[in-house]
């Protein structure tokens, strides 16, 4: 029988606000410094984020930062100006040797990091100029999530399994196998990168039916929509129980067309349509029990 879904079933709502590869030439509400990064965490959880995705930035340039200070003081910020909020790292990068990512996982333990769960092609394409706007190997070996995954076990990170196509999903296997990773498994199925499976709503029912115990089953899952396809998958996910993540990481425009102003405008849309399918969106203490993840004591 199909599970019916109620105002019983909250959703996480995860705002990636900043990403690594958009610029402020491209999106102006991109934020680079600690103030910026809190002032766009406060829009986001006031319309109903749960959980932040942070990658860092150099606050003087704005260029993807992988040091441990960076991604102390835009935390820092972002909880002083939001009180509560479930923290999610990113540890996903090409050319950067894991050590280096783990050292901030160490030094500042957030309650949830990313670990992509699979290697692939990652590649932007331009239609208009009929040719890739870039085109990488994204790294991640079995060693590389076993180094992941054992760290994070460790000092009792919750991982956010992060998985671009189906295989993906099937790599948690062996993890599971080993006795690796502990309920509830958070599983992000990532749509619409070049390279990865295609963004359509039948591919977030193909990836959810993947999931360990099925879309209706003990795991926390749901989508990661890139590029302006992003809302068709939100909807999807939200109507078979998934969660969602939105932000300008993934995606500038509203589903009209209009650049968003804000992180905020992404996560109040998302609301939105949280509601619309009979859903709400989940305070950050349901966020947290459904996660996994209590809250720390202040240092």
């Amino acid at each position: 029988m199909e599970r019916r879904l109620s105002l019983e079933d909250p959703v996480v709502i995860t705002c990636s606000i900043s990403g690594a590869v958009a610029n402020r030439e491209q999106c102006p509400a991109i934020p680079y410094t600690p103030a910026e990064y809190a002032a766009e965490a406060r829009r986001a959880v006031d319309e109903g984020a749960s959980m932040i995705h942070i990658h860092a930035r150099d606050p003087r340039t704005g260029a993807p930062s992988y040091e441990t200070e960076d991604f102390r003081a835009i935390t820092e910020a972002i909880l002083a100006e939001v009180g509560d909020v479930v923290i999610n790292y990113s540890t996903g990068a090409i050319g950067v040797p894991v050590e280096s990512r783990l050292a901030y996982l160490r030094e500042l333990r957030p309650d949830v990091a990313a670990l992509n769960m699979g290697s692939m092609n990652y590649a932007k394409f331009s239609p208009r100029r009929n040719a890739f706007v870039f085109d990488v190997v994204f790294e991640n070996s079995f060693e590389t999530i076993l180094a992941f995954v054992r760290e994070m076990r460790a000092l009792g990170i919750r991982p956010e399994h992060e998985c671009f196509d189906s295989g993906h999903v099937a790599s948690l296997d062996p993890l599971i196998a080993m006795g690796l990773l502990g309920d509830p498994l958070q599983i992000s199925c990532v749509m619409g990168v070049v390279g990865g499976i295609r963004p359509t709503a039948r591919n977030v029912a193909h990836m959810a039916d993947q999931i360990p115990g099925g879309p209706d089953g003990p795991h926390n899952w749901g989508v990661i929509g890139v590029s302006r396809a992003q809302w068709r998958l939100v909807a999807a996910a939200l109507t078979l129980g998934g969660n969602v993540r939105v932000g300008l990481e993934d995606n500038f425009y509203l589903p009209d067309g209009e650049m968003a102003r804000s992180n905020g405008d992404l996560v109040a849309r998302a609301r939105r349509l949280t509601e619309d399918v009979g859903r709400r969106a989940a305070s950050v203490a349901e966020a947290r029990e459904l996660l996994g993840t209590p809250r720390r004591a202040p240092a």
